[in-house]
């Protein structure tokens, strides 16, 4: 009797994106505690998800915009105000079943903030929520055949595929805690005004039982200074970090594909040890959605014979995820921006940028995204009515990676994530910004394969047999293996060799062979 010896090979299958665009809109009232509003000078804003449930063919997603404007007061001075925008919104995935996994990315594509009057405010954002859809499953195929000792050993004929396995499906965070200290010529803090904080440049790597983490931290803070004629000071400041996380999984040389997100993050002044408040505490957690796969090289066992017993294989397919390529790419984008009126511009006080992906296309052997990095600059100006301004403007992009054998049905996973920025004055109202994106892409080929899921046996068929010449000479034509000639000519490899003299595992072209029916008892 005859056995199979399979193994599984466990597979993240993707099955469905979705995507929903919802527009956000809402009026606020300016809290009495707080002074009437002048000019609106800038907003930023984040989208926090607080649960995603599956129901039915709908993934619903709760969480809220947070946001916050910086104004300028109507008797002079700055002053910030914060709030939210609560939202719940059912999201269509077809096939979607409840045991699937489901990842939520989102992109805020548009925030404004206007002035109704000098106590009241609109908000008013564009919210973009993409769900992705994904079930572990396990692929069986059989690898080798082995024998009860019983007759002949069988002749097995085998392929070699290159397969990418799910190692590992988690998710984690990394918390980062620094303190900033103030440079001698900055004057101590009273108030903090505004803080932003932006990760840069961040990238992983697995390593034995760990992830590695690195990048850094940008941290943007608008404050007012201790004493009354002191002016509105601003400070930035790039904080590095590097660190692991634990897993136990991991194994270096695994191919990650890993997003990378910042879910929590908090600035607070506090005094240093002379008890002046020139110090900032920061604390900043990352989330990160880690996937890791392992290639995998396979021997299948594609057919197999024998010379004493007719052996008939069943079959079936399965679907292997082909890793095509492992790209981290640099998108440089180089672009001149034109402000437009308002007063000659005297500084630019800040500038960051949002990478927005619209499009991830795999066609032909390469995969093409296209995106947006939208570009905010915060600046002074000459116009004494509006002495400080800000603007948000959009910079397209396109960026192209080889990916020998991507089609339609490639699976493109794409992190991406702003690695520098710097932006200059021309003069005239003009900029020119410079910056280079981190483009990590995963790009995977679902491949189907033909498997043996299991044999019979049955006594020889003696007529057929018969019926066979008892020796043959033989001349290896192009296209020919030396286990298909063997199997047709009613005979083993190994018989093949020895008879012709073969000293080669395989033939070639034009080799001369003698080829001896075999009938074994």
């Amino acid at each position: 009797m005859l056995e199979l010896i399979k193994t599984n090979i466990h597979m993240n299958r993707w099955k469905r994106d979705a995507a929903v665009q919802i527009t956000l809109d809402d009026d606020f009232i300016v809290p009495d505690t707080m002074d009437d509003v002048g000019q609106v000078i800038m907003s930023s804003g984040d989208i926090q998800v607080e649960s995603v449930k599956n129901t039915g063919d709908k993934v619903t997603v709760k969480g809220k915009l947070a946001f916050q404007i910086l104004y300028r007061k109507e008797e002079g001075g700055l002053q910030t105000l914060a709030g939210s925008i609560a939202f719940e919104e059912p999201v269509n995935v077809p096939e979607l079943e409840e045991k699937d996994a489901v990842g939520v990315s989102w992109e805020l594509e548009d925030l404004s903030t206007g002035l109704i009057n000098s106590r009241k405010l609109s908000v008013k954002a564009i919210v973009t929520l993409r769900v992705r859809a994904e079930a572990l499953c396990d692929a069986e195929a059989a690898v080798d055949v082995v024998s009860d000792g019983e007759g002949a050993d069988p002749e097995v004929r085998k392929c070699r595929t290159e397969v990418a396995a799910i190692a590992v499906r988690r998710k984690d965070t990394f918390r980062i805690r620094e303190e900033i200290a103030l440079t001698g010529s900055r004057p101590c803090i009273d108030r903090i005004l505004w803080s932003e904080i932006k990760t840069r440049g961040v990238s992983t790597k697995p390593l034995d039982g760990q992830v590695h983490v690195e990048g850094s931290l940008l941290v943007f803070v608008i404050y007012e200074g201790e004493g009354e004629n002191t002016p509105v000071q601003w400070l930035e400041e790039s904080v590095p970090f590097s660190g692991e996380v634990e897993l136990a999984e991991s194994v270096e040389g695994m191919v990650p594909s890993i997003a990378v997100r910042l879910v929590h993050k908090e600035l607070e002044a506090k005094p240093d040890y002379d008890g002046e408040m020139r110090q900032l505490d920061l604390d900043a957690v990352l989330e990160l959605d880690m996937k890791l796969y392992e290639e995998k090289p396979l021997e299948l066992v594609r057919d197999l014979y024998a010379v004493d017993r007719e052996i008939t294989p069943q079959t079936g397919e399965v679907e292997f995820d082909r890793l095509l390529t492992k790209n981290i790419g640099k998108c440089k984008v180089t672009e001149k921006i034109d402000l437009g009126g308002g007063g000659r511009i005297l500084q630019i006080c800040h500038y960051d940028a949002a990478v927005r992906i619209d499009e991830v296309q795999a066609r032909d052997g390469a995969v093409t995204v296209n995106g947006v990095l939208d570009v905010f600059l915060l600046y002074m100006t000459s116009d004494d009515t509006e002495p400080v301004k800000s603007v948000t403007e959009p910079v397209p992009f396109e960026y192209a990676a080889e990916a020998e054998g991507a089609g339609e049905d490639s699976v493109c996973q794409l992190n991406a994530g702003l690695e520098q920025i710097t932006v200059v004055m021309l003069g005239s109202g003009n900029v020119e910004l410079k910056a280079v994106l981190n483009l990590d892409l995963l790009v995977l080929k679902p491949v189907r394969e033909t498997v043996i899921e299991s044999v019979s046996e049955a006594p020889p068929d003696m007529e057929k047999l018969k019926a066979m010449p008892g020796i043959v000479g033989y001349i290896v034509q192009p296209g020919d293996t030396l286990w298909e000639i063997a199997r047709r000519f009613h005979t083993t490899g190994a018989n093949v060799r020895k008879m012709s003299g073969l000293e080669r595992e395989e033939v070639q072209p034009g080799d001369r062979l003698i080829l001896v029916k075999e009938v074994a008892n």
